[in-house]
């Protein structure tokens, strides 16, 4: 379920410490954007952030799960790992979370090939 209009403007109020960011709705959820890359996905109004081996051990030392969903056959977890409500709740705090995020999806996103385009016949 999408998060709600209020919970939108929340989400980009409590970001703004950490810069502009763009909100938009993917698969029944949001996707949390900056620069065109997206470090950060929202469901049932429940926030997660880009997770990896810079940042796995915050969200380990607060006990926080990754992102899962029911997929054709079994669960598939990814790389976002929900974000503690204390954080959230401290725009400093979430604007730190947000860099190492950041850092992670842009690092992720320069590890994957170019995809190709498909010629015409």
């Amino acid at each position: 379920m999408a998060a709600s209009a209020e919970f939108q403007t929340y989400l980009a109020d409590q970001f703004a410490l950490f810069g502009s960011v763009q909100i938009r709705g993917m698969f029944g959820g949001l996707g949390i954007f900056r620069d065109g890359i997206m470090f950060g996905l929202v469901a049932d109004e429940v926030v997660y952030l880009k997770s990896g081996l810079q940042n796995i051990e915050d969200f380990e030392r607060e006990g926080m799960c990754p992102f899962t969903y029911e997929g054709k056959n079994k669960p598939v977890q990814m790389s976002y790992h929900q974000l503690p409500d204390f954080v959230l709740e401290d725009p400093e705090a979430l604007s730190n979370w947000a860099h190492k995020a950041f850092a992670v999806a842009v690092q992720a996103k320069a590890k994957k090939p170019a995809r190709k385009k498909k010629r015409k016949p």
